[in-house]
Order: structure tokens, then C-alpha cells, then sequence
């Protein structure tokens, strides 16, 4: 048997992404679409493979020749689209005269196209689709006898067959015999759906063959995105399985896009983060999640290991640390020495995170800046405090020029701490989970080189938990007897974490105003009052007159 490879589309409901790379060779599984589809036919005892391009063709046609794909492949251009039924007439001279298989470039099946082409021959009629029961895209009219009797029916034909259970999905994939050919056009742009209705209306039946195995038209966000994640599932759960048996459970976000989900299999588990298609962004976040987070792993820090993923479909499957934060814990805990030392324990896992994550870091890794720097703390932190929350949410007038020399001076007093290391930079009670006993670290895509007492100051300040100003003080200074500090070195320390403090202070009630005006998430905004009374008592314990102008404002808020 011979095989096409439909891969000329435009990929138009895949945009802006197929402006850069053509929909077959976006990858699923770590191989692209096309690629797997011509390892299948070759599975399947095809001897040969056509593939059609149009769109980007020059990536089609390097994908096909820089791989060992165990079987020829032919690279038929089309200068001019030439439709489904024009690309297979275009390849007259490329068929023999045995029956012949077309497939669809943007799917992705575990239907055996062995199966298909020996039910072919077996029928004796000159085409065979391959249908599946698809609810949502079931449009082609089945008789009782396995015959196609409709391709496209008017409405009213097709209600009558849904309530039948006669309606199915045409999956792309078709045996044909060369008869087929004797009703396409010899040139130009041809639908093979019409020329399927023409053999019909010539007295040709088209038979079906109903399948139940996996199959996905990848062509949409996100069906690719799906398909993209049922591929990573055995290697996620380390076993074979059917990913039409998993259950997916939506988790509840947090402040970012993604999508969460808990994916069970039997007992077994796996939580699946979906960050939307990535392309080849870089450094994009999904990278920086795969990247940062093994590199976390490798050096003992307790961040769910990564198990599966696909970076340009923006899927990473990692191990379920459970729904526990230490927020969830915390704020049922009535005992404070209790909460203080499970807050110690966070606090050793932070300084191992910082000084073992450091070593071997690579600066690329990082999505957001390599470092914890002047332009952070300037324009991410002092103007998003300005522009989301006071002016947004607060709906205070302010003179940012005033207010930029205030920033400046938090910079640099930041800049002078000379303890830095791996930075979490978002080391907050909803990003740490207790399971077991078992302290975990999540969210850490946002990493990179800082100071600890950053760190330190967003799991102290946090408002999801508001603890008190007194247990507050009493870590600290927990903090300062594990890193070893006395004299000088405490002081200093404690100096630069009361302006990392301040400067965190601000970010989150811009993050806040953010979140809850723009992202239209309400609930951040019941976080807003600990936050700001924070960043007041804040304020009025540093004695320095530069912050005076941040200390007017507050003031007013």
C-alpha cells in the first residue's frame, strides 16, 4: 500500500501559532503529528509515503528529510492549494494500482491502519472512511448496513440519524481505490467529499469503518492541547494506560492563566498544569517551570518532580502534592507555637532552596529576569503598586515623579544585601503545601538569583494568613539564629529584610488590585485590607526620612 499524508493547510484556527510552524508539525508526544502519522503507516506495512505542503512548506519538507523515518518519503509542493481531492489527483503518477490510503495530517489516533486497509479489501467497494462516535462533531449519516449514506445531510436528516444512533465523525482517514481518481478533476482545486457524493450518485457505495480506538482533529487550541496531554499520560503515570479511562478533576487557580488539574488513574495521580500553547517563546514560562523545577529536584529541594511534558503545547504533568497549603493549615491552627513551628521547618526548607538552588543555576532559565534587580523593584513593584492598586483600586491621584525617587532608594538599599541565592520570588503560603507532614514548593516559575530575606519576607508578611506582628519578629529572628548570624551580620540582615518587606509589601497590593480589577477575580480583594494595614505599620517602623513621600501617600490610602 501507498499513503498521502494531507499536510498543505493553512491551519487558520490555529493562529497566530501556524504563522511560525505548520499545524502537522506541532508535536504531540515529543514528535510532531506528522511524523507520527508516517511511523504508523509505516507500522501498518505502507511502502511508501507522500506528504502535500503549501503552507510553510520548506519546515514540512526539512521535517521529512533530516529524520530516518524508515520508509520513502515523497514531498509533493502545491504553489497553489489544491484542496483534499486535488492533492490526491496532483499524485496520479505516485499511485499504483492497488488501493490507496489518505490521511488527515492534524490528527492524532490509535486507530491501526493495517485494520482499515484489510477491511478494504475485504468489501469490495471503491472507499472506505473510518468513523468514530465523536457527540460534538457527529455529522455523517450511517446506514444499518455499515454504508455511508450521507456525507453532508441537511439538518433535518441528520437530527433523525443523531436520534438513531446512526451520526458519526469522519476521522480523516479513507482507503480509496485509483476508480476514485476517474472522479476527481485531473488539475486544479478539488474536494474529495464531492467526489465521494459523485461515486455515489454513479451507483458506488462508501463504506464505514466504525472504530472505537483514540482519535483527536487536533486542529483547534484546544483539541491540540488536549491531544498533546493524553500523549504524555503512560510516561506521566510510568505504565500503560488508556487515556480515554483517566478522570480529569479541575483544580482551583490561583492568580495565574493556567489550568489545573488532578488526572487519576486507578489510585495513582498526577496533577497536569496547562499554560495554553507556548510555541517556541523564549524564554517562555512553561520552559522555566521545566527547566527550574528539575533543576530544584536534582539539588533535594522538595518541588514535585516533573514527569511528563510538552513544552510547546504548554502541558507538564508533575507528582500531586495534595490540596494542603500552608495557608489551608495555618489558619485553622488556634496553637501559634504550634504555627511557629511548622513556620520554622518552611523556613529550613527555604534556606536549603536558596543555597542549594543557586549552584549550577542557569541565568536562561529564568522568564522574568535573571535577576532580582533595580528595574524589579522600580517598575514591577513601586509603578505596579501605583498604577494597580492606588490609582486603580484606591482611586488616589498621586505624583509619580515624587514617588520614583522613593523606589530608587529601595533599590539600592535591597542591592547592598550580600547574601543572595536562588530567589522563589512568590514564597507565599498558597505556594507551599504540607502533605504528610512533607513540606513541597510550588510555583517557583517566576525564580531566579536574590536575596533569601525576600523570600523570607513574602512567607512572613503574606496576608493569606496575616500572622501576627509578634510571631512575625519571633521567625525572623528564628531566621537569623539558621543562617548563623550575630553582630554586624544579623543587623545587617535584618536592615535589608525590612526594605525587601517594604518592597514585597507593595508588589503584592499591586498583584491584588491587578487580579481583582483587571483578571476579574474578586476574591484577592478581601486580602487587600491586611495587606495595606501591613505596609502602614511598616512604614511607621522605619526611621528613614527617603521613604517620607511612600509614607505621605499611604497615608492616604
Amino acid at each position: 500500500m501507498r499513503a498521502l499524508v494531507l499536510a498543505a493547510g493553512l491551519g487558520t484556527r490555529l493562529r497566530p501559532w501556524t504563522e511560525r510552524l505548520p499545524k502537522p508539525l506541532f508535536p504531540v508526544g515529543g514528535v510532531s503529528m506528522l511524523g507520527r502519522l508516517v511511523r504508523q503507516l509505516a507500522a501498518a506495512g505502507c511502502e511508501a509515503v507522500a506528504v502535500n505542503t503549501h503552507h510553510l512548506a520548506p519546515a514540512i519538507a526539512d521535517e521529512m528529510t533530516r529524520r530516518d523515518w524508515d520508509i520513502p518519503v515523497t514531498i509533493r509542493h502545491e504553489p497553489q492549494i489544491l484542496g483534499t481531492g486535488g492533492a490526491i489527483a496532483n499524485l496520479s503518477d505516485f499511485w499504483d494500482q492497488r488501493p490507496f490510503m489518505v490521511v488527515n495530517g492534524d490528527i492524532v489516533t490509535a486507530v491501526d491502519f493495517a485494520d482499515v486497509y484489510r477491511f478494504h479489501l475485504r468489501h469490495g467497494d471503491p472507499a472506505t472512511l473510518a468513523m468514530v462516535d465523536h457527540p460534538a462533531l457527529n455529522s455523517v449519516v450511517l446506514d444499518a448496513d455499515g454504508g455511508i449514506a450521507r456525507l453532508r445531510p441537511p439538518p433535518a436528516q441528520a437530527a433523525v440519524a443523531r436520534a438513531a444512533g446512526r451520526l458519526a465523525t469522519f476521522t480523516g482517514i479513507q482507503v480509496l481505490d485509483p476508480l476514485v481518481l476517474d472522479f476527481i478533476p485531473s488539475s486544479g482545486f478539488a474536494d474529495s467529499i464531492a467526489a465521494y457524493e459523485a461515486l455515489q450518485v454513479a451507483g458506488h457505495r462508501l463504506r464505514a469503518f466504525q472504530t472505537t480506538a483514540a482519535w483527536t482533529d487536533a486542529g483547534t487550541p484546544d483539541r491540540y492541547r488536549r491531544a498533546a496531554a493524553e500523549a504524555l499520560i503512560p510516561r506521566a503515570f510510568q505504565r500503560e494506560v488508556d487515556p480515554a479511562e483517566v478522570v480529569w478533576e479541575p483544580l482551583a487557580g490561583d492568580g495565574s492563566d493556567r489550568h489545573w488539574f488532578r488526572l487519576r488513574a486507578g489510585e495513582a495521580t498526577v496533577v497536569l498544569a496547562d499554560h495554553g500553547i507556548a510555541a517556541d517563546e523564549q524564554p517562555g514560562e512553561v520552559r522555566a517551570v521545566i527547566a527550574i523545577g528539575r533543576h530544584l529536584h536534582r539539588r533535594g529541594v522538595p518541588v514535585p518532580g516533573i514527569l511528563a511534558a510538552e513544552p510547546f503545547a504548554g502541558q507538564v504533568m508533575m507528582e500531586d502534592l495534595g490540596d494542603a497549603s500552608l495557608q489551608s493549615v495555618t489558619v485553622r491552627q488556634t496553637d501559634m507555637q504550634v504555627v511557629r513551628d511548622l513556620y520554622r521547618r518552611v523556613i529550613e526548607v527555604l534556606v536549603h532552596m536558596a543555597e542549594a538552588g543557586i549552584r549550577g543555576f542557569d541565568p536562561s532559565w529564568c522568564h522574568q529576569g535573571p535577576r532580582y534587580d533595580r528595574q524589579t523593584i522600580v517598575e514591577r513593584e513601586g509603578r505596579y503598586f501605583l498604577d494597580a492598586y492606588v490609582r486603580t483600586v484606591a482611586g488616589v491621584t498621586v505624583d509619580e515623579e515624587a514617588l520614583l525617587p522613593v523606589f530608587e532608594h529601595l533599590a539600592r538599599c535591597i542591592g547592598r544585601i550580600e547574601s543572595t541565592g536562588f530567589m522563589h520570588r512568590d514564597f507565599q503560603s498558597r505556594n507551599i503545601m504540607v502533605n504528610s507532614g512533607r513540606i513541597g514548593i510550588i510555583d517557583y516559575q517566576g525564580g531566579r538569583i536574590g536575596p533569601l530575606a525576600y523570600d523570607l519576607a513574602s512567607l512572613l508578611i503574606d496576608p493569606y494568613v496575616d500572622l501576627p506582628p509578634d510571631l512575625q519578629a519571633a521567625l525572623l529572628a528564628d531566621a537569623v539564629a539558621r543562617l548563623g548570624l550575630s553582630g554586624r551580620g544579623a543587623q545587617d540582615f535584618i536592615a535589608g529584610y525590612r526594605y525587601c518587606a517594604l518592597a514585597r509589601n507593595l508588589q503584592i497590593l499591586g498583584a491584588f488590585g491587578f487580579l481583582s480589577q483587571v483578571k476579574h477575580k474578586p476574591w484577592f480583594a478581601g486580602y487587600i485590607p491586611p495587606a495595606l494595614a501591613g505596609l502602614k505599620r511598616r512604614l511607621a517602623e522605619m526611621a528613614d526620612p527617603q521613604l517620607a513621600p511612600l509614607q505621605a501617600l499611604v497615608q492616604r490610602l
